[in-house]
């Protein structure tokens, strides 16, 4: 016994000596004590490794199974030297060069202990050197009677009743919640346990997938969040955007006031500077509602399947619902509510966490009814229950044909009533081109801040050449790039003057044997990609306006009204400052000037074609604006800024808005915040809100184009079920407008003796402080109302003549041409520039006259 328990003290003492070679390791640096170029451990790998030696580092110097664990037998021959064993020694066998490292990687891959092999004779001496100190070393017996390597107190110990060794505090285990305590092989194994333990967490800890709709949450009967349930696919929009779904659809069960009553309650809707008047932001209920709800009554009987809501657009308030319920009915009477599919309960659908982000929820089953009802169940703390929203619904049929049909969406018209991004907008292109290759070119006018052609689209019975009396007409739309009808209009109507045009419409082919149409359906296709990828529903009201610079485009033009005015005031125009073909400012041509790449690509396309008349398509609203568009009084908001040439633009204004259907409708409400039909649905640009840097304005002062704004429609972004509605809408109104290129006068400007034409010349009409010039080839078009005009046409070096032209209402404009002669001067300079002698008394008398000077 003297020489076991001397033994175990030597055995202690050197356990001790390695443990404190454990703590020296554990302060210094990894780099240090791992060496470089070796792959970094876990701390707890290396005590593993250590362990493996006869060293704990950290745990008990002892190998203790947690309860339950049967311990490993070691059978085999009888003990020898602890020497021979090495420290390489692990499992009972000693791992040859690269072998450790071989079978380790061949343990993880099967993720399964190694057979237990035959105990080196080393490892017998161990294990009798320790058989006095079984009680401080945890050693337990197989089930054999044989010595085992227990890795805690071993069953057979705990049946007799012994008491386990109490473990310290530095032998707690790691745990796993899924699987239990990991104590498989801690001592035999116990780089491989870690290994297994890394890789069970990455599995534990992987993220899921990502949903494409937002998920919905509920609440249990514990108030706990239920699981997401499974989205399904959502419907097109009922229309209260769009304003399909009319004032008489929608109720409420109370409103604070009358400006934010139910029929405000729709997505997107814009509020005025003030709060409290007609039209507000958003439906509220009233503070004392204890059970608030928004009902909509889709008059026949619809597919129920989702809702997209924002909170209210205001702004001083910021009011918005933070979930809410969703409850049906055929009759108004009788309701059922939107129910989860794991629990049974009603679902509690998470809504926004500010005012203008649209939030979409699928409803988890789609529901069958006429009306749906929305029911605000928690909002901002200190707030009102306020939203705005829109209802995903698919019509269905009336098996007893008793409700009242909605009206009926659609065209006649076989076109491709779709939205287009960049790829699928130059297909289609390319498409109508290949179809109508002698009528249709495409073309480039430059790109956009990522790359992005600005494709045109020109239709002509001789594209690409202008011929002398034709006139240049344009239409710009996508300047905004989340007002994408514009863009739809313009790849429609491409597709239909190809297709009548092949058909032999006679309207169509004097439009395009008359004139020279350029069709830019996107100017800012890097804020339209941006909106695109958010969807119709979910772009909100600003999203994709901008272009990747964060630039708007409407406001990215020179400001030439301002030199004008100026010059107005000191009395130089038009003697010395001329009232037409402004040049641009210093600053703007500078390299280190905020023009984006659009705007300059389009200004040097308005330089290179003498465009008459044009019109920039947007949307949010229905009215045609027209310039100016920018103030007069600085810092004013709005104020009444007629150009020269108001009656013109008024004209121009009115037939779009008078063709156009929705405009025309008398029984449609406001889009938002101001009633356009009490004008005739038109209005002066700086009288509605001040515009710097508009196009209307630089195209009006910078070059003869004569240029409106069209909102298209309240909705920006309408679905593409709404498309054929709003071609039917806008079609009659979009070739209207170009026929009226063809009013005023127009003529040729020519040299007496050549007959040539004179480019540049001026065409001045009394009473009107505005003047165009003619083109290279002496072609000019002046737009005019009907009426008597007096018209000066000038050149540098001819006389001027002015003659009387009258305006009818007529088709076609009036012809007014013009014979200048060229002055004496003028003919003297050319004789000099051709090299001819002057006569002498010529000659002398210029002479005197220089010799006077």
């Amino acid at each position: 016994m003297s020489l076991a328990r001397g033994g175990c003290r030597r055995r202690d003492r050197h356990l001790a000596h390695r443990t404190d070679r454990c703590e020296r390791l554990r302060r210094r640096p990894r780099a240090a004590r791992r060496g470089a170029g070796r792959q970094p451990r876990p701390k707890k790998e290396q005590q593993g490794r250590l362990a493996g030696k006869g060293v704990s580092c950290g745990l008990a110097p002892a190998s203790v199974t947690a309860p339950g664990v049967r311990p490993l037998a070691l059978p085999g021959p009888p003990p020898t030297p602890l020497s021979e064993a090495g420290p390489r020694a692990v499992g009972g066998r000693r791992l040859q060069e690269g072998e450790g490292a071989a079978q380790r990687r061949q343990e993880e891959a099967t993720h399964r202990p190694p057979p237990a092999a035959a105990p080196t004779p080393a490892m017998w001496g161990l294990l009798l050197a320790l058989a006095a100190c079984a009680p401080a070393v945890g050693l337990g017996l197989g089930a054999s009677g044989a010595p085992g390597l227990g890795l805690a107190p071993s069953a057979t110990t705990e049946a007799a009743g012994s008491t386990p060794a109490p473990r310290s505090n530095l032998t707690q285990q790691p745990t796993d919640k899924a699987n239990g305590t990991l104590e498989q092989h801690v001592r035999i194994r116990v780089i491989k346990k870690k290994k297994v333990v890394v890789k069970k967490r990455k599995k534990l800890t992987r993220p899921r997938r990502p949903v494409t709709a937002r998920p919905l949450v509920t609440t249990s009967p514990a108030g706990t969040l239920a699981p997401p349930e499974k989205q399904e696919p959502g419907c097109p929009p009922l229309g209260l955007e769009s304003l399909r779904v009319s004032d008489s659809q929608l109720e409420a069960s109370s409103s604070q006031s009358f400006g934010l009553g139910p029929h405000r309650g729709r997505l997107n809707i814009q509020s005025g500077l003030e709060d409290g008047d007609l039209y507000d932001g958003a439906w509220c209920a009233e503070q004392q509602d204890t059970e608030p709800w928004l009902q909509v009554d889709a008059r026949t009987p619809s597919r129920f399947s989702g809702i997209v809501t924002q909170g209210r657009n205001s702004v001083w308030r910021y009011d918005w619902v933070t979930s809410y319920k969703v409850q049906f009915s055929n009759d108004s009477r009788t309701w059922w509510a939107s129910r989860n599919r794991s629990n049974g309960m009603d679902a509690v659908f998470p809504a926004n966490s500010d005012p203008e982000t649209p939030v979409l929820n699928l409803l988890p089953e789609p529901q069958v009814a006429r009306y749906i009802r929305l029911l605000p169940q928690t909002w901002l703390q200190e707030g009102s229950p306020c939203l705005r929203a829109e209802i995903l619904a698919c019509p269905v049929s009336d098996p007893n044909n008793l409700l009242p049909e909605g009206p009926a969406l659609g065209s006649a018209d076989p076109l491709d009533f779709r939205h287009h991004n960049y790829k699928a907008m130059r297909k289609l292109m390319k498409e109508v081109n290949e179809q109508c290759p002698n009528i249709t070119r495409i073309y480039s006018i430059g790109k956009s801040h990522q790359g992005l052609k600005l494709y045109v689209m020109e239709m002509s019975d001789q594209p690409g050449e202008h011929e002398l009396g034709e006139p240049e007409v344009r239409y710009v739309a996508g300047m905004h790039g989340n007002e994408a009808l514009g863009r739809e209009l313009l790849l429609l109507l491409m597709q239909f003057l190809c297709r009548e045009y092949l058909r032999g419409d006679p309207r169509v082919t004097r439009l395009l044997t008359e004139m020279r149409i350029h069709l830019l359906p996107s100017m800012n296709p890097d804020g339209y990609e941006t909106a695109y990828r958010r969807g119709s529903e979910l772009v909100g009201w600003a999203e994709g306006r901008w272009n990747y610079q964060g630039i708007d485009l409407n406001h990215n033009f020179a400001d030439l009204n301002t030199p004008l005015w100026e010059a107005e005031d000191d009395g130089l125009v038009p003697h010395t400052v001329p009232n037409h073909h402004l040049p641009l400012p210093t600053y703007y041509t500078l390299p280190n000037a905020t023009v984006a790449p659009e705007t300059r690509a389009v200004i040097d396309w308005m330089k290179r074609i003498p465009f008459v008349l044009s019109a920039n398509l947007h949307g949010g609203e229905l009215v045609v604006s027209y310039p100016f568009d920018m103030t007069r009084t600085p810092w004013a908001a709005r104020e009444l800024t007629p150009t020269a040439d108001d009656a013109v633009f008024r004209w121009l204004s009115t037939v779009y808005a008078g063709t156009n259907r929705a405009m025309q409708d008398t029984d449609r409400r406001p889009c938002h915040s101001q009633d356009f039909t009490l004008h005739g649905n038109v209005i002066n640009g700086a009288d509605w809100h001040t515009v710097p840097g508009s196009m209307n304005d630089f195209s009006y002062l910078h070059t003869n184009c004569f240029e409106v704004t069209v909102e298209l429609s309240c909705d920006k972004f309408p679905h593409e079920n709404e498309l054929p509605q709003e071609w039917e809408n806008n079609k009659e109104a979009l070739l209207t407008y170009l026929e009226q290129v063809r009013m005023g006068i127009a003529g040729v400007v020519r040299d007496k003796d050549t007959e040539l034409g004179i480019a540049d010349a001026v065409i001045a009409v009394d009473g009107i402080n505005h003047d165009v010039t003619t083109a290279w080839g002496g072609d000019y078009w002046r737009l005019l109302t009907p009426g008597d005009y007096m018209v000066t046409a000038s050149a540098e070096g001819y006389h001027k003549v002015t003659r009387s032209c009258r305006v009818t209402f007529e088709e076609g404009p009036v012809p007014c041409n013009f014979l200048l002669t060229k002055t004496p001067k003028q003919r003297l300079r050319e004789l000099l520039a051709a090299g001819a002698k002057l006569p002498p008394d010529l000659r002398r008398r210029l002479e005197r006259l220089r010799g006077q000077n």
